[in-house]
């Protein structure tokens, strides 16, 4: 078994504050929350394949492949993460990095790191999380990464109005520079790591995962003011995820999506 790396202590510290488990299940961040599945169920092989949610939190997404029928494995490095996903049905959790998996070569059917990649900062420490994930992915498995978008955190500052306070405009634009936020409280985030869109084909590349697609996951639609108000009508709702669906691969909204995520086979 490989030692597993250092998990930086300040992120660790974020998530001990146990925000991560709300955070897609109201508000805004439920259309992020509907478009991954919304994916995942598109490209996933058919249950019951086997999952593994490397990064998968409190098992916001594996409480449904679950439900779907999957045998999903939450590995997550947050303690309070791993007993929260382990209460869920159908869901086993052990402790884990994504950058040191424990389990055997091509044993798993599809890996999913749908926030690993966020918290990495440094491009050799993704690109061996990902290169983990190909080796536990059985031949012709799949490979799901979510990514946060570089110009994230600007226009979330902007949307919330701190985007005038200097010191907050003085990190976010640095981020959106150079792909690195230093997060804070004003900011609501931690340490993370934003892509340019066209910077995760070469990661997977790199990791041996060729013939990636990338997948806008919010689109447009997570910069508007009154994306509730859609999201909580069920007519408007379905409008909205149609017409994020049929332009989630358009390479001129790939940027502007908060999140996205890449998808190849092994």
């Amino acid at each position: 078994m490989t030692e597993s790396p250092e998990f930086a202590p300040e992120i660790m510290d974020y998530y001990l504050q146990g925000r991560e488990d709300g955070r897609l299940r109201s508000g805004r961040g439920r259309l992020e929350f509907w478009r991954t599945r919304d994916v995942l169920r598109r490209v996933l092989p058919p249950a019951p394949a086997r999952v593994l949610d490397v990064g998968g939190a409190s098992g916001v997404h594996a409480e449904w492949l679950a439900a779907d029928g999957y045998r999903v494995e939450v590995v997550d490095p947050v303690p309070e993460h791993v007993e929260q996903a382990g209460r869920l049905p159908g869901v086993v959790a052990r402790a884990g990095d994504a950058r040191a998996l424990e389990d055997a070569d091509g044993s798993a059917d599809a890996v999913l790191l749908l926030g690993p990649l966020y918290h990495l900062p440094d491009r050799a420490d993704r690109v061996r999380a990902l290169a983990e994930a190909r080796r536990v992915v059985r031949p012709g498995g799949v490979v799901a990464a979510a990514t946060i978008s570089r110009w994230a955190a600007v226009h979330d500052m902007i949307r919330l109005g701190r985007y005038a306070e200097e010191s907050v405009r003085r990190v976010v634009d640095d981020s959106a520079r150079h792909g690195l936020l230093r997060g804070n409280e004003r900011i609501l985030f931690t340490t993370a790591y934003f892509h340019d869109p066209d910077e995760i084909l070469g990661e997977f590349g790199d990791a041996g995962l060729l013939e990636a697609r990338r997948y806008a996951l919010e689109g447009v639609f997570g910069l508007y003011a009154d994306i509730d108000e859609w999201l909580d009508d069920p007519e408007r709702r379905d409008m909205l995820l149609d017409v994020a669906r049929r332009s989630e691969g358009e390479p001129t909204l790939l940027g502007v999506a908060g999140h996205m995520l890449t998808v190849a086979q092994a």
